[in-house]
């Protein structure tokens, strides 16, 4: 049996996915990017060679995707994140014709084909206001763990309007709106509307065509998972996969690059 994997890096954590020639994931791995990107690479392909039971010889290729996708200094080659996510979540969801994947730093809408190849996509491109980092920057002023920001906005009654289109005085508006007495899970359902609002401008410039497969690290949030449907008028699929969409896709095109090297050659 051979197999492939694919090492995502993205700027907050890395994820790494092992899959078998039936393309089943037998392996994955997550952990926090840290300073050390390289390291991180490492560390995550091993951690998922590990929770597979997988000897490294038998891995034949290697994709490095994310940000940091040139510092997987092991690999054979690298695609791009948007690729990468597009494939994977059409594997996972096949009936997938659009993507938003939400990350650390940027978020992405991608149309995609029935068979993964992408179509057209935008990104945010002023700052990370419709970002993971923008639920960051709440948590930090509001003292709460981030795990625990979408069940909190989920308790809202009346979301408060967020106006600040950059992360950096996203605290300082935070913090504004608690000093006028609003509740905290108004101020949190309002940060979340203000990122879904940018991430449907962005869906809206590549064309929303159903499904939409939500993916990246924020698909752990359920108000945010909430939200995006509340704006879409139908549920977004997510699973328990969805944080690890690019590295799925990367080990993808890893398998790709084996079975074209046994195809006879003409």
């Amino acid at each position: 049996m051979s197999y492939a994997a694919g090492v995502d890096v993205g700027s907050t954590q890395t994820k790494a996915i092992v899959v078998d020639e039936d393309l089943k994931i037998v392996g994955r791995a997550i952990i926090d990017t840290g300073a050390n990107v390289v390291t991180a690479a490492e560390k995550a392909f091993q951690a998922a060679l590990k929770n597979g039971g997988i000897p490294d010889e038998e891995v034949e290729y290697i994709v490095g995707t994310g940000y940091g996708r040139y510092k997987v200094t092991f690999g054979n080659t690298q695609v791009t994140e948007i690729s990468c996510h597009a494939r994977g979540a059409v594997r996972m969801f096949p009936g997938t014709r659009t993507v938003l994947d939400m990350g650390g730093q940027d978020t992405k809408a991608i149309r995609v084909r029935p068979n993964g190849e992408v179509v057209d996509f935008c990104m945010n491109d002023k700052c990370a206001a419709g970002t993971g980092r923008f639920l960051q920057a709440a948590a930090v002023a509001l003292e709460i763990p981030l795990p625990e920001l979408g069940p909190t906005a989920l308790r809202a009654e009346k979301a408060v309007t967020i106006s600040t289109t950059c992360t950096v005085f996203a605290e300082s508006e935070v913090l504004s709106w608690l000093g006028k007495g609003k509740k905290i899970e108004d101020i949190l359902l309002g940060v979340h509307k203000s990122i879904g609002t940018r991430s449907m401008a962005l869906l809206r410039r590549v064309g929303i065509e159903s499904e939409v497969t939500f993916t990246g690290g924020v698909t752990r949030n359920q108000g945010m998972v909430q939200v995006m449907n509340d704006l879409l008028g139908f549920p977004v699929n997510v699973s328990e996969e969805s944080h690890y969409m690019g590295a799925l896709g990367a080990a993808l095109f890893a398998m790709d690059r084996i079975l074209a090297s046994r195809a006879p050659t003409a």
